[in-house]
């Protein structure tokens, strides 16, 4: 009940609070499903309506459009054909947040769990927006011209395969990317390739403030200066774990640099400086750890990778 707050709490508002500044914790940025959408006639599935839809849990986004936020549709990001690339977008949006936290280190089987849940509550966050009369009738409206595009995931019902997982289980290396690093305040060493991205995270909860105010708590959206260099040593496991690995995707970085170095570019970048260094490494019979660094340079600069600004 709004204003009382022995009323207890709205679904999906966490019970706990933010936790103490500086200290680490078990929670990760949001996940979520990066949809296709489509507005032409000819090529639109209605959002269906998932098993064991219960608006009253989008009733905090009711309280949103409430206080006059109209920003729904920002992120449907036009692609050909009249269709999108939507993402998360706004205080309550296609993030699932704080529903991930143990997919990291989960089984298969609940790793399978997870995204189901992800699915079914994202499913019921589109049959919300397009039906529910707590949803304003502009925004009404608008989302009732959109739907799944047809054309587009025909084997699983118009749904992507894939959720967006923006951050998982990350290496402890021998170097560990810093926010400094990404930032440019350090000399990073051994570089073997460059990173330019925001250092960019969603939400990893959302909590009640002492005033009463609900506070999504993790966003993040930092501007490097300039493109910076991803040492070496990030790639690289701690010699005594393992001798024969390279690690260009979970590589050893800090949940704060990660949020610039988890772009797509960036990871073919190391893979290409990943796989060079395998190869010289097998050609010269040592561990990557062993590798001269000023043989993977010179093959890197000679096949015009970028090692520094």
């Amino acid at each position: 009940m709004p204003g009382d707050p022995k009323s207890g709490l709205l679904p999906e508002i966490a019970s706990s609070g933010p936790g103490e500044k500086g200290a680490g914790d078990h929670k990760i940025q949001a996940y979520c499903f990066r949809m296709c959408f489509s507005n032409n006639p000819d090529n639109r599935v209605p959002f269906p309506k998932p098993e064991g839809y219960n608006p009253a849990r989008y009733e905090l986004l009711g309280r949103v459009f409430d206080s006059g936020w109209r920003e729904t549709f920002d992120k449907f990001d036009p692609i050909p054909n009249r269709k999108t690339d939507t993402n998360n977008h706004g205080p309550f949006s296609s993030d699932y947040i704080g529903k991930n936290y143990d997919y990291p280190d989960a089984t298969y089987e609940r790793r399978k769990a997870i995204i189901r849940d992800h699915q079914l509550y994202q499913q019921g966050l589109l049959y919300f927006l397009s039906n529910d009369p707590r949803v304003p009738e502009d925004v009404r409206k608008d989302m009732s011209q959109w739907g799944l595009a047809k054309d587009e995931f025909t084997d699983n019902n118009n749904w992507p395969h894939q959720i967006y997982v923006r951050e998982a289980r990350r290496m402890l290396g021998t170097y560990v990317m810093k926010e400094a690093d990404a930032l440019g305040e350090t000399t990073v060493p051994n570089p073997i390739g460059m990173g330019s991205y925001s250092l960019d995270a969603h939400n990893a909860q959302r909590y009640v403030r002492p005033d009463g105010f609900v506070q999504n708590e993790g966003d993040i959206g930092v501007h490097p200066k300039q493109p910076y260099s991803i040492a070496y040593g990030s790639i690289l496991p701690k010699e005594n774990e393992c001798k024969n690995l390279l690690v260009p995707v979970c590589l050893s970085s800090s949940h704060i640099a990660y949020g610039s170095i988890r772009m797509e570019p960036v990871f073919m970048i190391l893979g290409q400086s990943a796989a060079t260094a395998a190869v010289l490494s097998i050609e010269n019979n040592v561990s990557p750890q062993q590798l001269p660094y000023a043989k993977l340079k010179e093959v890197l600069l000679k096949d015009r990778q970028r090692l520094t600004l």
